[in-house]
This record gives C-alpha cells, structure tokens and sequence, in this order.
C-alpha cells in the first residue's frame, strides 16, 4: 500500500511539472533553389521564442541548431550563437537576410522573424531567416523563408505550415 501511494504521488508530480513546461514542435520542407532537392525541416520549443531546428537532406545530411525569434524585448548578446562558423556579427557578411547596421535598427528589422544557424556533424553551417505569418504563436503559426550553405553558398527555400 505504501508503495503504490509513493508512485501515485510521483505520478502525479510529474503530471503537474509536464504541464508548467509545454513543448511545442513541427515540421516544414523546403529545397535547394534551382533544384528538385528536398530538405526535411523539424523544430522543437519549450517556449514561444526560441528552440531548436534541424534541416535534413535526401542524401541524409544533417544540420542542427538553435532558433531565436526576434521580438521588442530581444537582446542582441542573446542573438552571439547566430554568427558561430560565420562573419562576427558586427562585420558585413554577405547575405542580405544576416547585414545589420546598428542594434537597434537590427531589432526593429528583423521584428517577427526568426534566425538560425545550424551546424553538420562536418562543421559546415547552414544560417537561416524566416518570417512567421503569425509571429504571436512564434513558429507554431508558421512561416517561411531562406537558408544559406557556408561551404556552396546555395540557398534553400523552406515553408512551415501553421500547426493547430
């Protein structure tokens, strides 16, 4: 009797904990521009401006990363692991989506939109930016946009649709 009221009582602490932390997920697809090749897309959040997001090619490569959703209340030194394998973030780096003149002006920019930068078990990163349709619901509302290869410089197009 006493141990069936002890793992009744850790059930019900773990129920209660599950539900203070919501996880959310989802997919998307995209392909590499000028291409037919597909990549898989999938992401993971704990919360609704931030989490993880992995990109997987046909061929079975495989970049993971974390996301970061820009909002007013964003700090730039929070955003450090966007520019890792890339330019410093206060360096020009030639793509239109990742250029930023000041902070200030890169937050009202980029307001609503999502960046990445995931990494291949190679060492090879792939950065990304999306705009969310509904930026509230972060990327559960979905979204879509552009990633970039550092080692081809060839761009994927990827979509995620809302989850319900």
């Amino acid at each position: 009797m006493k141990n069936t009221l002890l793992a009744v009582t850790a059930l019900a602490a773990s129920l209660v904990l599950s539900a203070c932390s919501t996880t959310s997920g989802g997919t998307g697809s995209g392909n590499v521009r000028g291409t037919r090749k597909p990549v898989a897309f999938t992401w993971q959040s704990t919360d609704s401006t931030s989490g993880d997001i992995t990109a997987t090619y046909a061929n079975g490569k495989v970049f993971k990363g974390a996301y970061f959703q820009i909002t007013r209340d964003t700090r730039v030194d929070r955003l450090d692991p966007l520019w890792a394998g890339w330019s410093t973030p206060y360096q020009r780096t030639g793509w239109r989506y990742w250029d930023r003149a000041e902070e200030r002006e890169f937050k009202k920019a980029y307001n609503g939109r999502v960046l990445a930068n995931l990494r291949s078990d190679a060492g090879d990163h792939m950065r990304c930016h999306f705009t969310l349709l509904t930026p509230t619901r972060g990327m559960a509302g979905g979204g879509k946009g552009r990633c970039q290869l550092s080692e081809t410089g060839q761009e994927i197009n990827a979509e995620f649709p809302r989850q319900s």
